[in-house]
């Protein structure tokens, strides 16, 4: 009993008791031993490798009007220049947003619904009710998911897994934002005409789709590096960036330190939405632990918006900002092989209006995937 108690310092007493009593609840001796099979193996403390990569077979992105009016417009597959989708409110629109894309993912692919095994997908608003209204129609078993702006990390990782298991032939993978609908949620609505800080970011109308399945593809999935929740008691929910830093530099260091590589590894080392203000964090806070990434390191909230023409601050940031980036932009580059591996790391600030205005931190989280050319 001393021993258990020297193991589970932490635990209550009754926990403690069933443990002994149920041999079954243990841990197991490691994780590599225990998680492993001829597709996939557990790496390192938090990472997975895929022997049996997962393929990206398709993609398709959709961007707001200014959005495409930015530097990367000419990479989305398509630019709307009704904010509104053709809705009646911006909870409607963003719905519409990601009916749309599906829907020409799956014309591009030359697909029905019906070839979709599971859908993984997200979004920034309450119930995630941008998914549940967007993608009813298409009749997919569904797995709605909250990540805050890391869902297309989390979605990609998670279809990945079930592909390359063996679980599914064809996989969706998507996550969408739209600046209007994101602002009335965690902020306020538009025709408040609140003023934003510089260390602010503007969420980005957009929404990024991927078809994930075991045939070859334009990109294969070889690992992933899962994140953990990181707070370093950031309050200000202004600054997304100072808020995410923290979490993509532990998922970043344990990437590498994991499957023991250096950053020069990658042709790039892209996170989701950190901003100037995060970017500036996270180079600061990996210099501590001995890693200089600022050669390989891009952002797609610095990318995706001309700053300073643009008046958009520290940068762009919400689920549609990596995930618009990634189907438009970042793909492209490595079907063109101008880029042979990358470490995707969408990140995200798990704000919410309620524990925010109770005085709570913003903690963080930082999914990593990488993507190699075919």
């Amino acid at each position: 009993m001393q021993d258990i108690h020297h193991r589970w310092p932490r635990y209550p007493i009754r926990i403690i008791q069933q443990l002994v009593t149920r041999p079954y609840l243990l841990p197991f001796k490691s994780m590599e031993d225990n998680i492993m099979n001829k597709n996939n193996a557990a790496t390192g403390l938090q990472s997975l490798t895929f022997n049996s990569p997962a393929y990206i077979q398709e993609y398709y992105s959709i961007a707001g009007k200014k959005e495409g009016e930015g530097p990367l417009g000419k990479y989305f597959s398509h630019i709307e220049s009704d904010d509104m989708f053709g809705s009646n409110t911006w909870e409607e629109a963003e719905s519409s947003l990601q009916a749309e894309t599906v829907q020409c993912l799956l014309h591009k692919a030359k697909l029905e619904p019906s070839a979709l095994r599971y859908a993984f997908a997200g979004d920034l608003l309450g119930q995630l009710m941008a998914t549940s209204f967007g993608l009813e129609s298409y009749n997919v078993p569904l797995f709605g998911l909250y990540g805050a702006c890391s869902t297309m990390g989390e979605a990609i990782s998670l279809a990945s897994i079930t592909v390359s298991a063996g679980y599914a032939n064809k996989v969706l993978a998507l996550a969408s934002s739209h600046y209007a609908s994101a602002e009335k949620t965690f902020r306020f609505p538009l025709g408040y005409g609140s003023q934003t800080k510089s260390c602010a970011t503007r969420t980005v109308t957009g929404c990024g789709a991927v078809i994930i399945g075991t045939d070859k593809g334009i990109a294969k999935i070889t690992g992933l590096t899962t994140g953990k929740i990181v707070d370093y008691g950031v309050k200000e929910k202004d600054n997304m960036g100072a808020c995410m830093a923290p979490a993509a530099a532990d998922t970043i260091f344990h990437n590498l330190t994991d499957f023991g590589r250096t950053p020069e590894h990658y042709d790039k080392i892209i996170t989701g939405d950190l901003g100037y203000v995060g970017q500036s964090v996270l180079f600061d806070l990996l210099k501590v632990k001995g890693y200089d990434i600022s050669k390989v390191h891009m952002d797609c909230g610095i990318e995706i918006f001309d700053s300073s023409n643009q008046h958009t601050n520290s940068g762009g940031s919400g689920c549609g900002c990596s995930a618009s980036t990634l189907c438009g932009y970042i793909l492209q580059q490595i079907k063109e092989h101008k880029w042979r591996r990358i470490l995707f790391i969408p990140t995200g600030a798990l704000v919410s209006p309620v524990s925010s205005n109770e005085g709570n931190s913003i903690p963080g989280i930082a999914h990593g995937v990488v993507i190699e050319a075919v």
